[in-house]
């Protein structure tokens, strides 16, 4: 399959915009001063008033076979053309909860079906770049337990996605995204920022910083 690439570029009018909008706000700020601001908007946000959703997966075994392990995917995304590594994510559809948008991504990106007798577990709303976009989502962990071998089941993926998923032992994780660095391409922060904080705490556990 050839790599995907990006052919063309252009300006993009709000009345041709599908997906989102910008936009030009007009503030007061601490000090009386009236300003002036540029964001994009998403125009797709549902009743729930979360955009979307990031699903953080923990793999197990029942007969621990293998570490507790992570979910991520290698993704083409254009306004980088660029390979992004992420977690599995999307939108959240209309009169869907982001705990159910979190499930029904994980088993389409990845294949993988969340265990419901540990509830998930839900971040409050979180933002990534305010300075540009009130964009906005749920960082959502759900448990999959496997029986005794790391599986890799087929995802149900939608017409013009392709995704590889990629499954890594928590303990390398902060490793494993270093060497996709290395390797020149792209890794999403919420991703990054939290294997990141998952290695400080291990070494914080181990006496570092002590």
């Amino acid at each position: 399959m050839p790599a995907a690439k990006v052919t063309s570029e252009e300006p993009l009018n709000n009345n041709d915009a599908k997906w989102i909008r910008l936009k030009k706000i007009h503030y007061t700020d601490q000090d009386g001063k009236q300003r002036l601001w540029e964001c994009a908007e998403r125009t797709t946000r549902k009743e729930s008033g979360i955009d979307a959703v990031a699903v953080l997966a923990v793999l197990r075994s029942k007969t621990k076979a293998f570490p507790i392990s992570t979910v991520i995917i290698e993704q083409y995304r254009p306004p980088l053309d660029n390979i992004i590594i992420e977690l599995p994510a999307g939108l959240v559809d209309a009169g869907e909860t982001p705990e159910a948008a979190a499930i029904r991504e994980l088993k389409e990106e990845t294949g993988y079906i969340a265990d419901m007798s540990i509830e998930p577990e839900s971040s409050p709303i979180i933002v990534s770049d305010p300075g540009m976009t009130n964009a906005n989502m749920k960082l959502v962990v759900v448990s999959v337990l496997l029986e005794d071998k790391l599986e890799t089941p087929t995802p149900h993926l939608d017409v013009g996605e392709h995704i590889i998923t990629r499954v890594v032992e928590l303990d390398k994780l902060d490793a494993e995204l270093k060497a996709y660095d290395n390797k020149g391409f792209t890794v999403d922060a919420r991703l990054s920022h939290f294997a990141a904080g998952y290695e400080m705490a291990r070494r914080i556990s181990k006496g570092a910083f002590m």
